[in-house]
C-alpha cells in the first residue's frame, strides 16, 4: 500500500522569509499559497514529485527535521562548499564541529546536515551501496570505506 513520502511539512516564524529561503537559497518552486490561511506549499524535485509544506506560527514553534535526497557525489564534492556560499552553517551529526559527511552504517547512508532560518534541522543524505554495518556506528565516509 504504502509506497514512498510524498509530503512533510514544518513550521516557519515568517511565511514570506521561509518561501524565499525555500526558493532562492535551496532551489525549491513555489507549487501553491493559500492565501486564506498562512501556509505555502513547495515542489521538492520535479513537479508534483515531492511537497514541502510552510505553516506559519507566530509562536510555540516546533522544530522538526527532514532529509533531501541527494547523490554521494554531491555531498562528498559540492555540499559543504554549495551550503557555506548560501551564508548556512554546515555539520555532522556527531555535531563535533566537523563539516564532514558522515555515514549511518545501520543503513548505510552518507549524510550532511544545516538548519533553516528557524531552527529546523535539514539533512542531505544519500543511500550507499551494499549492506549495512550497524555494529560501526557513525563514522567518516573515509573510515567506512576503509572497512570495505
Amino acid at each position: 500500500m504504502i509506497k514512498g513520502l510524498y509530503e512533510t511539512h514544518v513550521q516557519v516564524s515568517d511565511l514570506e522569509s521561509a518561501i524565499q529561503f525555500y526558493t532562492e537559497v535551496l532551489g525549491l518552486r513555489l507549487a501553491h499559497r493559500d492565501e486564506t490561511r498562512s501556509i505555502a506549499f513547495m515542489w521538492i524535485g520535479e513537479e508534483k514529485e515531492f511537497m514541502l509544506g510552510l505553516w506559519e506560527q507566530k509562536e510555540n514553534l516546533q522544530t522538526r527535521h527532514f532529509a533531501f535526497t541527494s547523490t554521494k557525489e554531491d555531498i562528498l564534492n559540492y555540499s559543504v562548499k554549495f551550503l557555506e556560499n548560501k551564508n548556512l552553517r554546515p555539520y555532522n551529526f556527531l555535531k563535533n564541529g566537523s563539516v564532514e559527511p558522515m555515514v549511518f552504517a545501520w543503513m548505510p547512508a552518507l549524510a550532511i546536515y544545516f538548519n533553516d532560518p528557524d531552527g529546523n534541522q535539514l539533512e542531505f543524505i544519500s543511500i550507499l551501496e551494499g549492506d549495512g554495518k550497524p555494529e560501526l556506528g557513525v563514522l567518516s565516509y573515509e573510515e567506512w570505506m576503509n572497512r570495505q
